[in-house]
C-alpha cells in the first residue's frame, strides 16, 4: 500500500467533511453576534451573573477551609493532628453563626453608621436573605446582586481570617479559649476594621486600596496570631541553648494537598472580589485576576525553592509551600492592575519574605507552628504597600498609614482579649499535656491511632 498517495486523499476527504461544517459555524457565529445587543446585558442578566460570581467565588473560598485544615494537619506533629482538625471545623462553624448574628451588619453599615465612617449600628434593619421566589421587580430593589450571595461570599473571608490564627498557635493552646477568641475575632474585630475599607468607612474615604484583603483579611489574621503567640510562648523544647530545635510535621503529603487546595480557592478569593460579572469588561478583568493570582503563587514557590537550595544546600518543601502561599497573599491587595510579569515579581518577593521571615521569628523566639505569620502578616504588608506600583490611584503614604491603623487596632483589641482569656481560664495546656499531645488530653482520640498501638 502506498501511504504517500493516501495522505493527500485523506486530507481532501477531511476538507470535504469539515469545510461545510466550518462554514455553518461561521454563519451561526455571525447570526449570534447580530442577536447580541450592542449595549451589553440588561440589568436582570447582570444581576444573575454577578450573583453567580459571588456564589462560585464563595464556595471556592469555602474550599480554602479544607486547605487550611490539611495544611495545618500536615505541618503539626501527629499527636496534635486531631486537635487542629477540630479547631478548623469548629472555627468555621462559629464564624458562620457569629458573622450572621453581628459581623455582617457591623461590616456593612449601609448608611446606618452609629459613628459615621468608624462604627456601625450593630443591628440595623437589614435582612440577610431575600424572600423566597422573588420576581424581577423584587430583584430590582436589591441592588446589583442577590444579598444572600454577597453575604455568603463575605462570610468565607471572615472564616479565613480565623483559620490563620489557628495554625500559628498550634500544639499548645487550649481548645475553648481559642474558640472564644474566634467568636470575638469573627463577630467584632474582623468586621469592624473591614467596614473601614469595604463598608465605605474612613479608610476607603482616604483612598486606601486593598482589592481582596492582603491587609483586611490576611494581615488582620496575622496580627491576631502574633499577639496570641506572644501571650502563649513557644512550644516546649523549641528553643534550647540558643538553638532552634526542628519539630517536623506529621504528613507533608497532606500539607502539599492543603497548599494546592488553597491555591485553587484563591481564584475565588481574588476573582470574586471583582464584585461584578455583568459586562465584557468585568469578565475579562476576572480572567486577568485569575492569571495574575496564579503567576504570583508560582513566583513565590519557585523563589523559595531556589533560595532554600542556595541557603541550606537542599530545597525545603515546607518553605516552598509557604512561598506559594506568600505569593498568593502578596498579590491579593491588587490582583487586577499588574502585568503577568509584575504579578510574578510581586509573588517572588513574597517567597523571599517567607524564607527570611521564618528564621527571623525564631531569632526572636516567637514560635509559629506553621509559618502563618510570615505568609499572612509579612507578605500581607508587602502586598498592600506595593499596590501603587501598578495602580496609579494608590498612594504609598496612604497605604502605610492604613496598614498602621489596622495593625494598631487589631494588636490592641487582640491583646485585651488574649489577656482576659489568660487571666480567666488560661490559654496554655500544662506541660504534661503538651508532651503527650493535645489529641488524647483534650479530645480523648488520635488522628492516627494505629501508629501509637504498635
Amino acid at each position: 500500500m502506498n501511504f504517500r498517495k493516501l495522505i493527500p486523499a485523506s486530507a481532501a476527504l477531511t476538507a470535504a467533511i469539515l469545510l461545510p461544517a466550518l462554514g455553518y459555524a461561521q454563519e451561526a457565529a455571525e447570526a449570534a453576534a447580530e442577536a447580541v445587543p450592542a449595549g451589553g446585558p440588561d440589568e436582570q442578566t447582570a444581576f444573575i451573573l454577578t450573583s453567580v460570581l459571588f456564589l462560585v467565588g464563595g464556595f471556592l473560598v469555602f474550599w480554602m477551609a479544607a486547605g487550611f485544615a490539611m495544611l495545618e494537619a500536615g505541618l503539626v506533629r501527629s499527636k496534635n493532628v486531631a486537635m487542629q482538625l477540630t479547631k478548623n471545623i469548629a472555627l468555621f462553624s462559629l464564624a458562620s453563626i457569629f458573622y450572621y448574628l453581628v459581623g455582617y451588619n457591623l461590616m456593612y453599615p449601609l448608611g446606618d453608621w452609629a459613628i459615621e465612617g468608624y462604627f456601625s449600628a450593630l443591628f440595623p434593619a437589614v435582612a440577610v436573605l431575600e424572600g423566597v421566589g422573588i420576581d424581577a421587580a423584587g430583584a430590582d430593589d436589591i441592588a446589583y446582586a442577590s444579598t444572600a450571595s454577597d453575604y455568603f461570599f463575605q462570610l468565607m473571608f471572615c472564616a479565613t481570617t480565623a483559620s490563620i490564627v489557628s495554625g500559628t498557635l498550634a500544639e499548645r493552646i487550649k481548645l475553648w479559649p481559642f474558640l472564644i477568641f474566634t467568636i470575638i475575632l469573627t463577630a467584632f474585630i474582623y468586621p469592624l476594621q473591614a467596614s473601614w475599607k469595604w463598608g465605605g468607612g474612613f479608610l476607603d474615604a482616604m483612598g486606601f486600596l486593598d482589592f481582596a484583603g492582603s491587609t483586611v483579611v490576611h494581615s488582620v489574621g496575622g496580627w491576631a496570631a502574633l499577639v496570641g503567640a506572644l501571650f502563649l510562648g513557644p512550644r516546649l523544647g523549641k528553643y534550647k541553648d540558643g538553638r532552634v530545635i526542628p519539630m517536623p510535621g506529621s504528613n507533608l503529603a497532606l500539607a502539599t494537598l492543603g497548599t494546592f487546595i488553597l491555591w485553587l480557592g484563591w481564584f475565588g478569593f481574588n476573582g470574586g472580589s471583582q464584585l461584578a460579572m455583568g459586562t465584557i469588561g468585568d469578565v475579562t478583568d476576572v480572567s486577568r485576576i485569575f492569571a495574575n493570582t496564579n503567576a504570583a503563587a508560582a513566583g513565590g514557590g519557585l523563589t523559595a525553592l531556589i533560595l532554600t537550595q542556595l541557603l541550606y544546600k537542599k530545597p525545603d518543601l515546607t518553605m516552598v509551600l509557604n512561598g506559594c502561599l506568600a505569593g498568593l497573599v502578596s498579590i491579593t491587595a491588587e490582583p487586577l492592575t499588574p502585568t503577568l510579569g509584575w504579578a510574578t515579581i510581586i509573588g517572588m518577593i513574597g517567597g523571599v519574605i517567607v524564607v527570611f521571615g521564618v528564621p527571623f521569628l525564631d531569632k526572636l523566639k516567637i514560635d509559629d507552628a506553621v509559618g502563618a505569620i510570615p505568609v499572612h502578616l509579612m507578605a500581607g504588608i508587602w502586598g498592600t504597600f506595593i499596590v501603587p506600583l501598578t495602580n496609579p490611584d494608590g498612594s504609598y503614604v496612604t497605604q502605610i498609614i492604613s496598614i498602621l491603623i489596622v495593625a494598631a487596632f487589631v494588636i490592641v483589641v487582640s491583646a485585651i482579649v488574649w489577656f482576659i482569656l489568660k487571666l480567666v481560664m488560661g490559654l496554655r495546656v500544662d506541660a504534661e499535656t503538651e508532651i503527650a499531645g493535645l489529641d488524647m488530653a483534650e479530645l480523648g482520640m488520635e488522628a492516627y491511632p494505629e501508629f501509637s498501638k504498635g
